[in-house]
């Protein structure tokens, strides 16, 4: 019994450790993002500010001049749209402004998502 208890700690501490370490990834990651977003404000930059993205309609923030695809897309922004939208933009949604390549490297997608999801709400 306390083997199993120990173990199921142990678990919990590494996992919790491994979050921690995917959120800082993430945040360099994120290096390449802020020149154009915002995720602490709710200021627009080139590019719209991230703040509560998850859950939120593309292409809806105001006062900022989407593309027609973006905004005509119908995505609601979820780890599965941003997966998709970071990995290829323009493949994602073709007729994006956003001229950002991708994040190609899943580790480094995966870990930006981690931090988006900590530090944009």
């Amino acid at each position: 019994m306390i083997k199993k208890t120990l173990l199921a700690i142990l678990l919990f501490v590494s996992n919790i450790n491994f979050s921690i370490a995917d959120i800082e990834s993430g945040k360099k990651v994120f290096n390449k993002c802020k020149s154009c977003h915002s995720i602490k404000q709710e200021k627009n930059k080139l590019g719209p500010h991230l703040v509560k993205i998850f859950g939120r309609k593309a292409g809806s923030i105001e006062n900022f001049k989407y593309s027609s695809a973006l905004k005509d897309s119908g995505i609601i922004w979820s780890e599965e749209t941003l997966k998709g939208y970071l990995a290829n933009p323009r493949k994602y949604i073709p007729g994006t402004k956003m001229s950002f390549a991708g994040i190609k490297n899943t580790d480094q997608l995966n870990h930006l998502i981690e931090y988006l999801k900590k530090d944009s709400n």
